[in-house]
């Protein structure tokens, strides 16, 4: 190969070769020449690769020669010698090639990034790009480029070949994002031809700047930002401090190519594009066996990016980058007009979270923003299962909502697909569904049932349980009707006894307290000779702080209940969709099948989705001519939503990991018990999880000030969790499922410190 290089070179260039080497690239095969006259870089491309690659041949020689024109004040970029032919055709080889001069420097990717170099590199792009500016071709207006971050949609059929499916979901999120917050806007930005790769490895240094770009086969026609986007998305590779890095080099652009506005309202979204793109593409490439070394380089870097890049808040990011070149704060401290606004317009009996509010704009998976731009791990809504913003569930929503949305007295196959499939998830004896929109709805449907397959009146319902804000929901829930603003307990109304095996009466939690307390509940209803229509709990009770019920405590009671001529009901609002990980459903931590499911919150993610599970029998039971009509349960667009997030449940092993990093946190909650006196108890399965602050260990007496001082600290640092039980003394952690390790790390970690601070 070096004899057939050295006589081309010399037979069309005239060159004498000293010395030939390869150099890595994709896309063009290159060799480094080194003769009498000088270095130089031989360039081949197949002819085949491109069914226009002449015509983007001769538009990227018109740019290099526009930008040659331009050089005054200019960084060298390669330039054709003009006495020699710069674009030939070699038949034997089937390959175009041409002859460009050699830069000489470090690679930007292999050297020290000093601020001054990241403002150089800046500069050097806003200078090339400034420069250009204007240039047009026919064939970089009509390329269909896969590296085009406007036609991010080429790259979007390449998600299928990312191996981990849980980091799929970041490509598809920042897509998404990328149709909502750019697309929109394309009209508006300034476009011209730019080099369209300005990555770390295309760039070369001397004395702590940049000196030269080349490698100038990716041009295209697109907005402008476009460039910048992408030598900031190489540029934030390595860095620590991301934000500040991209506001350097922000800085080095805007100097020499002023910014507009709108151009830095999408750069963050453009950054988190081109850095998909990548690890796109280089996905595809490994899939069909091309296994370049050069395509894989930056794919753990982009990685990086992107995983630290969801924790930016994107208006902090926009803030700082509006700040460091001069136009100014958007960002107001005050909500102060926004509670004013909702004091006028809504009653004080909807509270909102923390003495001073949060006004939130966004969220993405476990990860929360707000208006001041400070980002929040969610260790506390239970809501977004599968995480905040899933985009398969959005897009979900979005394709559904455009084709059909009517209620359920039409047939469509959105709510046989979908109750078909959640159904499939439960014993099989619970054959039958029916669709409400909230937890609170199928609560009140769920007592309904009850009380006409038994023909019975009585509920038993659990000390400090909640089931909902509906009359009937409010009736059976001691956690509202016991407390400030209740009205008491109705004479239909059983109590059971939380079995607390912490502080409760019984503590032996091997299964004798759980039999102890159901014997207790056993005795107040034969004592009281109440015939109950049902008994309904929560597996692992929420509002009474987080408190799994006592091992075999159902066990012992679901029999006798049902011999009274009751149901059994599980309300798995909370712990239902894979929260406890090792349990799909909480009735399975405790060896039992209801007669009737509750299930709501998570199972829409976010969309007001809920539904009520039971066996044949029961649903015929209901059947009294009365027809049963819910005018939004069960329509195609929360049925779409609902089969997404079991969709994503599936894929994405979200149930294990529920397990995996429930079971991790769990014992680093469990180490703050040991190592502190005030941490008495840390509970709960997969990631239903509780910590219990007491004043000491001995009296166990709750130790409310605490609690809350840790949510309020925990809160500032930008970690939000909630509080409950009967004295709100429980830490209460319950995020999305997609949680990971190091989430959990950060979480005891900070609590660790805020604690060893207070003692």
């Amino acid at each position: 190969m070096s004899t057939e290089i050295r006589d081309l070179v010399s037979r069309h260039y005239s060159l004498k070769v000293k010395k030939i080497d390869r150099l890595e690239g994709f896309g063009s095969e290159n060799y480094k020449i080194s003769s009498d006259a000088g270095t130089f870089v031989l360039k081949f491309y197949r002819a085949d690769q491109d069914t226009y690659l002449r015509e983007l041949l001769e538009a990227e020689n018109l740019y290099l020669q526009k930008l040659g024109r331009e050089r005054k004040g200019f960084f060298p970029i390669p330039q054709e010698d003009k006495s020699r032919d710069c674009l030939s055709y070699s038949e034997s080889k089937q390959k175009y090639f041409r002859l460009l001069t050699f830069l000489e420097g470090e690679l930007f990717a292999e050297v020290e990034h000093s601020d001054g170099l990241l403002r150089s590199y800046g500069k050097a792009v806003g200078e090339m790009n400034a420069k250009a500016f204007g240039f047009r071709h026919i064939a970089t207006e009509t390329r269909k480029f896969e590296w085009d971050l406007n036609k991010f949609e080429l790259s979007r059929e390449c998600i299928r070949f990312i191996e981990n499916l849980a980091d799929r979901k970041l490509v598809e999120y920042y897509f998404l994002k990328n149709k909502e917050h750019v697309q929109p806007k394309l009209e508006q930005l300034r476009k011209c031809v730019i080099h369209g790769d300005v990555n770390s490895r295309n760039v070369v240094t001397k004395n702590g700047e940049v000196s030269g770009i080349f490698d100038f086969g990716d041009i295209n026609y697109t907005a402008l930002i476009n460039e910048l986007a992408i030598a900031a998305t190489y540029g934030l590779f390595g860095k620590e401090d991301i934000i500040g890095a991209a506001a350097k080099i922000v800085e080095g652009y805007h100097e020499v190519c002023p910014l507009d506005e709108i151009e830095i309202e999408v750069l963050y979204w453009l950054i988190a594009t081109r850095a998909s793109i990548n690890v796109c593409q280089a996905a595809k490439i490994k899939h069909e066996g091309r296994n370049s070394e050069y395509s894989q380089i930056t794919v753990k870097p982009a990685w990086d990016v992107l995983t630290r890049w969801i924790r930016i808040n994107p208006l902090r990011f926009e803030d700082a980058i509006r700040t460091s070149v001069g136009y100014g704060s958007r960002i107001s401290s005050s909500i102060a007009p926004d509670i004013e606004k909702r004091s006028r317009h809504t009653s004080k009996a909807l509270s909102l979270q923390f003495s001073e509010p949060i006004k939130m704009t966004g969220a993405a998976f476990q990860y929360m923003y707000d208006a001041s731009g400070k980002t929040y791990l969610d260790c506390y809504n239970n809501i977004p299962q599968v995480g905040h913003c899933h985009p398969h569930v959005v897009e979900a929503g979005q394709r559904a909502m455009a084709q059909l949305n009517t209620n359920t007295r039409y047939l469509n196959d959105f709510y046989n697909e979908y109750a078909e499939n959640l159904l499939e998830k439960f014993p099989e004896n619970l054959t039958k569904v029916f669709f409400v929109n909230s937890g609170s709805a199928a609560s009140d449907l769920a007592i309904r049932l009850a009380m006409a397959h038994t023909a019975q009146q009585g509920i038993v319902v659990m000390e400090h349980g909640y089931h909902g804000n509906t009359r009937v929901g409010i009736d059976i829930s001691h956690y509202k009707y016991n407390r400030k603003g209740g009205t008491g307990k109705s004479d239909a109304i059983l109590e059971a006894e939380i079995p607390d095996t912490y502080k409760g009466r019984f503590r032996n939690n091997d299964g004798t307290a759980g039999r102890q307390y159901a014997q207790s509940t056993i005795s107040k209803l034969n004592d009281g000779g109440m015939k109950p229509a049902a008994f309904i709990a929560e597996p692992i009770v929420g509002c009474g702080g987080q408190i799994p019920l006592a091992k075999d405590y159902l066990k012992e009671l679901y029999p006798f209940i049902r011999e009274q001529g009751g149901v059994c009901i599980s309300d798995e609002v909370q712990t239902g969709f894979g929260r406890l990980g090792k349990y799909f459903w909480g009735f399975g931590m405790h060896d039992v099948v209801p007669d009737i499911v509750v299930i709501g919150k998570p199972m829409g993610n976010g969309h007001p989705l809920a539904a009520v599970v039971t066996t044949d029998e029961i649903a015929e039971s209901f059947e009294t001519g009365m027809e049963f009509f819910s005018s939004f349960g069960g329509n195609p667009v929360s049925c779409a939503i609902g089969q997404a997030v079991l969709d994503v449940l599936d894929e994405e092993k979200l149930p294990e990991n529920a397990k995996t990093v429930g079971v991790y946190l769990l014992e680093l909650l469990e180490e703050l018990v040991g190592k502190y006196e005030v941490c008495g108890d840390a509970r709960g399965e997969g990631l239903f999880l509780g910590l219990e602050l007491v004043i000491d260990e001995k009296s166990k007496k709750p130790n409310r000030e605490l609690a809350s001082l840790v949510q309020n600290k925990l809160k500032k640092q930008g970690i939000m969790v909630g509080t409950d039980g009967p004295f709100v003394n429980v830490i209460k952690v319950k995020p999305p499922i997609c949680f990971t390790k190091e989430n959990a790390d950060e979480l005891a970690r900070a609590i660790h410190v805020i604690i060893r601070g207070v003692l």
